[in-house]
């Protein structure tokens, strides 16, 4: 596997970004009448450096398998706070499940992140996804006050580790 940093706004990284917003959907299909997925505001400028990075791992055919980014955030009216950095779309497609690719992946955007200067890693996530949670407790996460666009969710749950 070959992980490189990615532009947000890269091909492959919308095809991936597509795939997670359909997954989105369908766990929260409750919660998500409309079917539209995570709807927090992102554009390909805030994963760019040095105020955050995106990642994209490829298989040995060159096929995107996994990603994940994280933004610079700092205090405000949605619970952050100066000096954090907040990892949003990190999903690995079915097939490549399994191989650790999240962990690395994660292990980058948290080194990236401290070489920045930003203090805390925080993200959000949900009720309907025990994988993700499994993979952020055992990375050393833990609960923490609800921030972000999902923050009055009662599915929402939110995570920080200190960098």
């Amino acid at each position: 596997m070959n992980i490189r940093p990615t532009s947000f706004d890269h091909p492959d990284a919308v095809k991936l970004n597509d795939a997670v917003q359909l997954e989105y959907a369908k766990r929260y299909a409750d919660e998500d009448e409309d079917g539209e997925g995570d709807l927090t505001p992102l554009d390909a400028t805030m994963f760019a450096p040095p105020r955050g990075l995106y990642l994209l791992a490829y298989d040995a055919s060159d096929t995107p398998v996994a990603s994940g980014g994280w933004r610079t955030q700092d205090e405000n009216d949605e619970g952050y706070s100066d000096g954090d950095a907040e990892l949003k779309r990190m999903y690995v497609t079915p097939g490549a499940r399994g191989l650790g690719l999240a962990r690395r992946i994660l292990a980058l955007l948290e080194s990236d992140a401290r070489t920045a200067g930003r203090t805390r890693m925080v993200l959000e996530t949900g009720t309907a996804q025990p994988e993700a949670i499994a993979l952020y407790t055992s990375s050393g996460y833990e609960p923490c006050t609800k921030f972000g666009y999902y923050r009055a969710y009662d599915s929402s749950l939110c995570y920080a580790k200190p960098l």
